[in-house]
């Protein structure tokens, strides 16, 4: 029985393929039911690149700062984090074994890149690529054929896909989008005004007063606080978020009542480990016509750049 979902193959010849090929659709099959909306796929791409980056440590955000020999252990990583997010059991001639079935994952942060070892031939391949610059991912599977295949002028005869037949690959996703690397795609003066503060919650202060209405991740604060307790720093008591309240800026993190309110105010909602800031100001009939939200019993909007300062309400009690 084919997946019921079809919407991630790219043309004919992916449905063509499933029907077949039993294994393909059974191992499609189960990682769209293990992740039917592809957020945990993105969760561990976007963590693994952050691992990578390290930035509590290195205060690195750009992939380009990487030595080669991380950019080289990012494909190891991939497969790791992918086997420990899914359960996958090891596979007995490739890396993992899905529904009983051995899969080889293959990951490349250049599209197309990926380099195919001659023992996968006739084996499922699980073909992984996400590039931060672009904040866009893609993963599918593909049935290794020789004649699909570049030949390898390396030392390890490992192969590539030829352009021609990557229209047979199932994709999973396809260009998906990759949680934002807020610190790579954000103002480059903005960036450059962060860093320049000393403290790590002077550098979190900075932060969430210049890049508003934007997602921005747990590794992102760490990179910017390089502290352990970096969490700490954007909570309240005398974390970011009471630091700029009399600044009428409102930090929402990822629990149930915090997304309602990003909702309320027509933002994106914050993921686990997420949080997104926001000025406000007090509706008035002058303005009130934009998305608003009941805080404090008085009704809030997101303010305007001539707007008046103002302090922000309290956060209600917040629950996951």
């Amino acid at each position: 029985m084919l997946p019921l979902d079809l919407s991630a193959a790219a043309n004919i010849h992916s449905q063509v393929l499933l029907q077949e090929d039993p294994e393909l659709a059974t191992v499609y099959a189960q990682l769209t039911r293990l992740d039917p909306t592809g957020q945990r796929f993105a969760s561990v791409l976007r963590d693994t690149i952050d691992q990578l980056l390290n930035g509590e440590v290195t205060g690195r955000y750009d992939w380009n700062t990487l030595f080669k020999t991380e950019k080289t252990h990012a494909g190891t990583l991939v497969e790791i984090n992918l086997q420990r997010e899914f359960k996958f059991d090891d596979g007995v001639d490739m890396d993992y074994q899905v529904s009983g079935i051995d899969v080889d994952c293959k990951y490349s942060q250049q599209y197309g890149g990926w380099m195919i070892p001659p023992e996968a031939m006739g084996h499922l391949c699980l073909l992984v690529w996400a590039d931060d610059y672009k904040s866009r991912w893609s993963a599918g599977l593909l049935r290794i054929h020789d004649e699909w295949l570049n030949r390898g002028n390396n030392r390890d005869m490992k192969l590539t896909v030829k352009a021609e037949h990557r229209n047979k690959i199932l994709w999973i996703r396809h260009q998906a989008e990759l949680p934002e690397n807020v610190l790579l795609h954000m103002n480059p003066d903005d960036r450059a005004a962060v860093f320049a503060l000393k403290s790590g919650q002077a550098r979190l202060n900075e932060l969430f007063r210049r890049v508003q209405g934007r997602r921005i991740g747990r590794n992102i604060v760490r990179s910017v606080a390089q502290q352990k307790d970096y969490m700490k720093r954007v909570r309240g008591n005398g974390g970011s978020r009471s630091a700029l309240r009399d600044e009428g800026i409102l930090i929402m993190g990822d629990y149930d009542s915090h997304k309602e309110i990003a909702r309320g105010l027509g933002l994106p909602i914050p993921q686990e480990g997420e949080f997104v800031s926001i000025r406000v100001t007090q509706a008035t009939p002058d303005r009130g016509h934009g998305p608003k939200v009941d805080l404090d019993g008085k009704e809030w909007v997101r303010a305007a750049p001539g707007d008046p300062i103002e302090a922000a309400p309290s956060l209600p009690t917040h629950t996951r």
